[in-house]
């Protein structure tokens, strides 16, 4: 969907640097700047149990760790960061939003997110377009925090996952909390720091 050539949208980042979410550029942020707007943003709308939020930094991090466990032979510092920062445009447009609403939000929401993730790919080093199969091991992973996440924060049932949120995937047999947002951009930042010097190398 185009915008118009003289539109922008600046969002000024607590780094001092400004994004322009019409038309971001991997040069607009720095990786902190990621790291914070996504121990800000709330999972599942809000509604969480217990006295945090539940961040999508948090959810990224348990993402990542899910994705290692369920690799054979590990994951490479590379296809770690995809996972880790699969969500990374929900920190600059400032939500979340739940999965059934997101095919509602229309295509100018669904390009905004688009050229963002790009934009973040492209400066953690990755790809704009990730690979068809990067794209189904980052959705399995995601799919089996999800629906930890339910069962442990968002107050579903077990027999509600697959029937109520169409998620297929059953939830680790531990349950989560959700961190403080210090703790979450502080555990964030710190792997999304590690995995961006590993994928140099």
């Amino acid at each position: 969907m185009p915008f118009p050539a003289d539109a922008h949208v600046w969002q000024r980042l607590l780094s001092g640097r400004r994004i322009d979410l019409l038309n971001p550029s991997p040069i607009d942020f720095e990786l902190d700047d990621i790291a914070f707007a996504l121990s800000r943003v709330a999972r599942w709308g809000g509604q969480t149990s217990g006295e945090h939020l539940y961040s999508v930094a948090q959810h990224s991090l348990m993402v990542t760790d899910i994705g290692c466990k369920l690799s054979k032979n590990g994951l490479s510092a590379r296809l770690q960061l995809a996972h880790l920062v699969h969500d990374a445009e929900e920190g600059f447009v400032s939500f979340d939003p739940i999965s059934p609403l997101k095919p509602h939000l229309g295509p100018a929401y669904q390009e905004i997110a688009a050229r963002t993730r790009r934009a973040v790919h492209l400066r953690v080093g990755l790809p704009a377009e990730l690979p068809a199969s990067w794209k189904r091991l980052i959705k399995r992973a995601d799919r089996i925090a999800a629906a930890t996440e339910a069962v442990s924060v968002a107050g579903y049932r077990y027999d509600e996952i697959r029937r109520i949120l169409k998620i297929r995937a059953d939830p680790l047999p531990r349950k989560v909390a959700a961190w403080p947002s210090a703790e979450a951009y502080e555990k964030y930042k710190a792997r999304l720091h590690r995995l961006c010097a590993e994928a140099q190398n």
